[in-house]
């Protein structure tokens, strides 16, 4: 099951699980769709490809919550 970063990495917006506009590599490494494009979607920490990220339903957030840790670093 996929982590579901709160923020992007890079510039610390928000990336809510059950909405789209998420980016991530096979790590997880989080990004919004601005910071995706300006990183040519390629993960600036491993180098793997930046994919769309898929949304949990609200539903589902219920029972299987979303992360609350925040990668970005100011």
């Amino acid at each position: 099951m996929l982590e579901m970063r709160p923020d992007c990495e890079r510039c610390g917006a928000d990336t809510p699980a059950d909405k789209p506009g998420s980016f991530i590599c096979s790590f997880e490494c989080t990004f919004c769709t601005e910071c995706a494009d300006e990183l040519d979607d390629l993960c600036p920490n491993c180098g793997g490809e930046l994919m769309d990220r898929p949304t949990r339903s609200k539903k589902l957030l219920e029972k299987y919550p979303a992360s609350t840790v925040r990668k970005h670093k100011a």
